[in-house]
């Protein structure tokens, strides 16, 4: 395999992340105006990057975050198998301090090593894992040196962790931003190099982020 060049961003923001309402694969969200101001902005930064393939997930906020890149004739693909996580019975729920202790709790499993839990009806990180890993290995078997790829906060967390071979009870130590992104080369002999860590130099520029 050659050496590939691959740009993780998260999609921009929508109305659910700024009420801190949980957001999963459950909720199909567009992003809101900050969001569009997010994607924009990341456009104008890396509009002279020339990707060869660009891919995101199933849900809608993805495709509206890097639709700017897919004008230029660039091939692109939507892959439902990078999907956000799913939260279950909790999607769509506000964070009361009774969800947020529920949810602090789930954190605290996983990072006890209970990978193979999860809220009712929803994902246990173990089980991201899995499709994750069916399609980053359909994304590193097709042509290209440069790949986009738009996913979610959690799912970032979990395909990073699978990327760069680190303990999935740690995940939470790769940060996210809505329209930051993670640069990685992928070596010929299929091991990942972190390049750039959750990057938001555009975000500043653009007074989008503190």
């Amino acid at each position: 395999m050659s050496t590939k060049k691959i740009y993780l961003v998260r999609h921009g923001q929508t109305d659910y992340n700024l009420r801190g309402v949980v957001q999963g694969s459950g909720i199909n969200a567009s992003i809101n105006a900050t969001g569009r101001k997010q994607a924009e902005a990341f456009y104008e930064a890396y509009r002279h990057i020339k990707f060869d393939r660009i891919y995101y997930t199933g849900l809608k906020r993805t495709r509206q975050s890097i639709e700017r890149f897919l004008d230029n004739g660039t091939p692109y693909e939507s892959l439902p198998d990078l999907n956000e996580i799913s939260w279950g019975k909790y999607e769509g729920v506000p964070m009361t301090k009774d969800e947020h202790s529920y949810y602090q709790g789930m954190l605290e499993k996983w990072s006890d090593g209970d990978l193979d839990f999860s809220i009712e009806g929803g994902e246990s990180p173990n089980m991201v894992f899995a499709r994750l890993k069916r399609g980053l290995e359909y994304i590193l078997s097709q042509e290209g040196e440069t790949i986009l790829i738009c996913m979610h906060g959690r799912a970032m967390r979990i395909m990073l962790s699978l990327m760069l071979d680190y303990d999935l009870r740690f995940m939470d130590v790769f940060d996210h931003h809505n329209l930051g992104y993670y640069e990685l080369t992928v070596k010929e002999d299929g091991k990942f190099i972190l390049d750039r860590y959750n990057h938001v130099k555009h975000l500043k520029i653009k007074g989008l982020i503190g």
